[in-house]
């Protein structure tokens, strides 16, 4: 007898593992600004063919269907949704969502760019707008400096940066943001902290102002907030677990049947 049931069985189990690793950060991630969640996908691996579809049979018969039995699945891939994410209003000038396509683009400590869908700016010590931390931030490109003396901040949905200054009644532009797309977002390379990284599978970004070819607006005083959908997770939670179950119980009865031939005694 074969003991092949452990083996396909074993590959269902560790493809439910890791589905379950995927929801069980996008869990984690419930309340992260920005955060897109991840879907895991699935493949069949290979098969062994007793019989070939078309085989001739023993009557001289061409066969209608073959005899194929699976080896069992994995992950192919996990792929991550980009679709747009609530907003939280925070009224924060330095808080900024993007509302339809594009990201964000900072300068890392090497000067390489890269991308972020979170919008929580703040200044740094010589007013430079940066991501994160004003102590450790990266600084946003291009670069745009608020004033020292700046009495409000103004950002409009085509990403025009303009300030009140102290003394003055109209307001003074100090710089223009601008958005990165790509041609195949899923393809950028994941690398924490709410930055995605430029890959040859998502192609080149192209820069744009808000608002323009297809580029998406920008919303002040906003934060994207996480796509996950909870009680959709919690679902694909359930099943996993349940399909990780049923996987063991396959292992369990591989396990009963190979410890019956075991036992087979010759009178």
């Amino acid at each position: 007898m074969s003991i092949q049931t452990l083996y396909t069985a074993a590959t269902g189990m560790t493809a439910m593992e890791s589905k379950l690793n995927v929801v069980a950060n996008n869990l984690a991630n419930i309340n992260t600004t920005g955060f897109k969640k991840g879907r895991a996908n699935f493949e069949d691996l290979f098969y062994r063919h007793e019989m070939l579809p078309g085989a001739v049979d023993t009557s001289g018969n061409l066969t209608a269907t073959g005899t194929s039995i699976g080896l069992g699945t994995k992950v192919s891939s996990v792929q991550t949704d980009f679709g747009q994410g609530e907003f939280n209003i925070t009224n924060a000038p330095l808080d900024w969502a993007i509302e339809g396509d594009g990201f964000f683009q900072v300068a890392d400590s090497d000067g390489t760019l890269i991308y972020s869908r979170a919008g929580n700016f703040s200044q740094n010590a010589t007013g430079e707008v940066v991501m994160g931390s004003a102590s450790t931030g990266r600084k946003l490109d291009p670069p745009i400096t608020i004033p020292p003396d700046a009495t409000d901040i103004v950002v409009s949905p085509e990403g025009i940066v303009s300030v009140k200054q102290a003394g003055q009644s109209a307001l003074s532009q100090v710089g223009q943001l601008q958005l990165a797309t790509f041609v195949n977002s899923e393809g950028l390379l994941k690398l924490g902290e709410n930055l995605y990284a430029e890959t040859e599978a998502s192609g080149t970004a192209t820069i744009g102002n808000p608002g323009v070819q297809g580029v998406g607006r920008v919303r002040q005083g906003s934060l994207e907030i996480s796509n996950v959908q909870p009680v959709q997770e919690l679902i694909d939670l359930i099943t996993t677990q349940r399909s990780f179950e049923l996987n063991s119980q396959a292992v369990q009865a591989g396990d009963q049947m190979l410890q019956l031939v075991a036992n087979l005694r010759r009178f």
